[in-house]
């Protein structure tokens, strides 16, 4: 059997001591996703008419209706494939129609906080953060019909509060096309909120 090295005759060198005995530097806290500007900064500054510090506040606002739209998307999706009962087919059928329409909505919001300058959140992690909704923890047994339509209206309206915060920092900006976008996700969900509680009437 080989007999492995002594210590005396492998010394480390000084380079490999100092660099075993070198802390690895502490990595900065990462900036909130909305503060994130868009990657590209050869390229010339966003000047498309609305100020830096607003774009900022309406991107951090739009990031915030993104997590809670994609939040609510996923609850939906997750009833659509778990109710049960004598609702179930029409409620499967409703939920399919929502998120459906939720997911391309997605990518409007996404692309709109792109056009501002900023980056758009994307994960898990940051939509936990920003998100108002509550996370359906996925228990063995899925909620009874009326208790998933009742989250989805309590979903459908959280998101309607985000959207009118966004409203309000983009009319104070004069920025229209959110404006106009967040118009049509508060039309969306509040009429998805009221034909949900009406089923529960």
């Amino acid at each position: 059997m080989a007999k492995t090295p002594s210590s005396k005759t492998a010394k480390p060198s000084k380079t490999a001591k100092s660099a075993k005995s070198a802390k690895p530097a502490k990595s900065s806290k990462a900036a909130t996703p909305a503060a994130s500007p868009a990657p590209g900064s050869s390229g010339p500054a966003v000047d498309i008419g609305i100020k830096d510090k607003d774009r900022r506040k309406i991107s951090s606002e739009l990031s915030r209706l993104l997590a809670d739209s994609f939040s609510l998307y996923l609850k939906t999706h997750n009833f659509h494939w778990n109710v049960t009962g004598p609702m179930f087919n029409s409620l499967h059928a409703m939920f399919e129609e929502q998120y459906t329409e939720q997911w391309q909505a997605l990518d409007e919001i996404a692309e709109r906080i792109r056009a501002l300058g900023y980056n758009a959140p994307g994960s898990y992690t940051e939509f936990t953060k920003l998100s108002s909704i509550a996370e359906e923890p996925g228990a063995t047994k899925a909620p009874s019909w009326e208790e998933m339509v009742r989250q989805l209206v309590e979903g459908n309206e959280a998101v309607c509060r985000t959207a009118r915060t966004v409203l309000d920092e983009a009319d104070d900006a004069d920025d229209a096309p959110t404006e106009d976008l967040v118009t049509q996700r508060l039309q969306t969900h509040e009429k998805y909120a009221w034909m949900l509680r009406s089923l529960l009437q």
